[in-house]
C-alpha cells in the first residue's frame, strides 16, 4: 500500500495578508509616481511645441529672404509649403511636411502678421485651446 504524503499548510503560495500588503505597496508607488509622469508628459509637449515653432519661424525667415516680406495674414503659414499666387522669388517649400504646421495637441499653429510680440507671431494656444493659461495650457510662441 502506498501512502500519499500529507501536505502541511507551510508548503507554498501566498497568504491573503501578503497579497494585500503587496497591493498596498504598489498602490502607494502608483500614487507617488503617476503625477510625476503626467507632469513630465505635459512639459514634453510644451517643449516640442517650442522647438516646432522655432522651425516654422526659421522657415518664415527663409521665405522672407527669398520673397522680400513675410507671408501676409491671408496667405498664412501654408505659404511656406505651397507658393502663393503672384509671389516672385518663392523657392520653397521651406518645410518638408505639412504636419510641421500642427501643434502637439493636434491644432494648427496660429500666425499673426503683423505680430503683437514681434514682427510676426507663430504660436499655439496649448492644451486648453484658449488664450492664456498656465502649465501645459499656457500659450507657446516665438516670443
Amino acid at each position: 500500500m502506498t501512502q500519499t504524503p500529507i501536505r502541511s499548510r507551510d508548503d507554498g503560495g501566498f497568504t491573503l495578508l501578503e497579497l494585500l500588503v503587496v497591493l498596498a505597496i504598489m498602490g502607494l508607488l502608483a500614487a507617488i509616481i503617476a503625477p510625476q509622469v503626467l507632469r513630465y508628459l505635459g512639459s514634453s509637449r510644451t517643449q516640442t511645441a517650442k522647438v516646432q515653432i522655432q522651425n516654422v519661424a526659421s522657415a518664415l525667415e527663409l521665405y522672407r529672404l527669398d520673397v522680400g516680406q513675410y507671408p501676409t495674414q491671408e496667405q498664412g503659414l501654408n505659404a511656406v509649403l505651397v507658393a502663393p499666387p503672384n509671389t516672385p522669388g518663392w523657392s520653397g517649400p521651406y518645410l518638408t511636411r505639412s504636419s510641421a504646421l500642427t501643434d502637439p495637441w493636434g491644432q494648427p499653429y496660429l500666425y499673426r502678421n503683423p505680430g503683437q510680440h514681434g514682427e510676426i507671431d507663430v504660436y499655439s494656444l496649448g492644451s486648453d485651446k484658449a488664450p492664456g493659461g498656465t502649465g501645459e495650457a499656457a500659450d507657446v510662441g516665438n516670443w
